[in-house]
């Protein structure tokens, strides 16, 4: 692993970034058959996904794979993360029927694999935690073959809400560490750092045989040796799944993009990571959390 590490430690300091993203960042627009069926359907149940919401450059590959990412509970998040696009505010009150309404758009729309997510809901007292189990347990009751991924925010760290939702039986639970950090305060404001690790540790512990999954943006300032330490204590509180991406800045509001990561040092960490033990590393300037989410199922042993 030592060899890898040298050869991914070129770049620490922004460079003057180019005029136009890098070619490798350049995707096909959506069209395809199952992305305009998915797309009617969502506005037909008054459903969200954050494939949409967070303007995902991967959404036309990953709803033509069988493949979609739910948002519940609402389109606005408590927080305000400086990377994202997901609109922050006071959050209207949530849907008691919406966990019905997801589960019946997967069954229609036969899914492989499908991801259930939110915004933060620091203003809910379980922190949305029974309508992420419920949406799981509609989800099983209605297409039971379809595999079920949850990319949950960090409920504070109460153990109570990840009980709540890791009982309800999610074939992957999944939280993203997004940072380094370093840059937690900046990027991050309202997240922890320890309660990230401390959150794999406690899903662990009242689930060991449910995979757990992170994920990690490059380019918000961060080094390449902050990236790998990072890797290397995800894997010491034994998460399984790893995703690495490029950040790109959705407006001139969000935090300024300090690089662009290249497609050879993306490569580079998928080997350390594979080297650690993760068992599946989705590397990568495009990959997104759910990006080629269903062969991460199969990685994992799903």
């Amino acid at each position: 692993m030592a060899e890898q590490l040298v050869q991914i430690m070129g770049r620490h300091r922004r460079e003057a970034l180019p005029e136009r993203k890098p070619s490798w960042l350049k995707v096909k627009a959506p069209g395809g058959a199952n992305y305009v069926r998915l797309k009617q359907m969502m506005q037909e149940l008054d459903l969200h996904t954050v494939c949409q919401e967070a303007h995902c450059p991967n959404i036309g590959e990953c709803w033509e794979h069988g493949t979609a990412t739910f948002m519940i509970l609402g389109d606005v998040c408590t927080r305000n993360c400086a990377y994202c696009a997901v609109s922050h505010g006071r959050p209207p009150k949530y849907d008691i029927e919406e966990p019905s309404r997801v589960g019946q758009a997967i069954a229609e729309l036969n899914l492989r694999h499908a991801v259930i997510t939110s915004g933060d809901r620091d203003d809910l007292p379980d922190f949305g935690a029974y309508i992420f189990a419920e949406t799981i347990r509609q989800i099983h009751q209605r297409l039971p073959g379809c595999s079920i991924e949850v990319l949950v925010p960090d409920f504070q760290g109460n153990e109570d809400a990840i009980r709540t939702v890791l009982e309800a039986r999610p074939d992957i639970y999944n939280h993203n560490t997004e940072t380094v950090p370093r840059l937690f305060k900046k990027a991050r404001p309202g997240g922890r750092y320890e309660r990230v690790l401390e959150i794999f540790r406690i899903a662990k512990r009242i689930a060991p045989t449910i995979p757990t999954k992170t994920g990690i943006i490059l380019g918000l300032g961060e080094t390449n040796e902050e990236v790998v330490e990072v890797m290397k204590e995800l894997r010491s509180v034994n998460v399984d799944i790893l995703t690495l991406g490029q950040y790109l800045r959705p407006s001139d509001g969000h935090i300024e993009l300090d690089r662009y990561v290249t497609p050879e040092e993306f490569r580079e960490l998928y080997l350390v990571g594979m080297q650690l033990g993760f068992k599946h590393v989705e590397s990568g300037p495009l990959v997104r959390s759910s990006y080629h989410a269903w062969e991460q199922v199969q990685a994992a042993g799903v």
